[in-house]
Parts: C-alpha cells; structure tokens; sequence
C-alpha cells in the first residue's frame, strides 16, 4: 500500500502487510481511513515500535477494537469532527510498557 500524502510533519509511518491484511479481513479499512492523519500515523508508529510480537499482536487488535467502536482513540474519548479532550476514559489509567511508551490499560 502505497502511503497517501499527508499533512503531517513527522514521518509517515509505513503500514506493515499484517495490519492491512487485519484492516481488510475485519471489514474495518473504511473506519482507519476516516480517522484523521495523525491517528493513523500514531497508531502505525505504535504497533510498529513493539518489540515482542505479543505486545505488537495486543496493539493491533486494541486499534481494531477502538476502529469498531468508532468514538475511542488510544483509550480516550474521541468523536469524529470533534476536537477530543485529550483525556482518558473513566476505566482506564497509565502503565509503563515494556518498550518504555506509555500505554492506557484497561482497569
């Protein structure tokens, strides 16, 4: 997949084949394109930078589960259209991952 030109500063993170294979299979490719740039890019950098393939397989399917429910992003209350709050959702808190980013897990 050939990556669409963007507004963003930073660099483009590249989409791994597995991630677009689990966008395509899940039905979910239409939900990741309507996010903005900087959610498809924090989300690609995210799983990208994993070192285990359990923490990148666990990333993965946390950004398919908040594409389904279409009003998270990374754990945070996010609507379409709408400049989010930047705040995490009641039933969350921070953790240290094993790659040292920070990540929001489920309590």
């Amino acid at each position: 997949m050939t990556a669409p030109s963007s507004r963003l500063t930073r660099p483009i993170e590249p989409m791994p084949s597995a991630v677009e294979s689990a966008l395509v299979e899940s039905g979910l490719m239409e939900a990741y394109r309507a996010r903005p740039d900087y959610q498809r890019n924090d989300y690609l950098g995210w799983i990208n930078r994993a070192k285990r393939a359990e923490t990148k397989e666990r990333r993965l399917q946390q950004m398919l589960s908040e594409l389904e429910q279409g009003d998270v992003y990374m754990k945070m209350d996010w609507r379409p259209g709408r400049a989010s709050t930047g705040r995490p959702s009641p039933s969350t808190h921070y953790d240290r991952a094993d790659d040292h980013s920070c990540e929001y897990n489920e309590r």
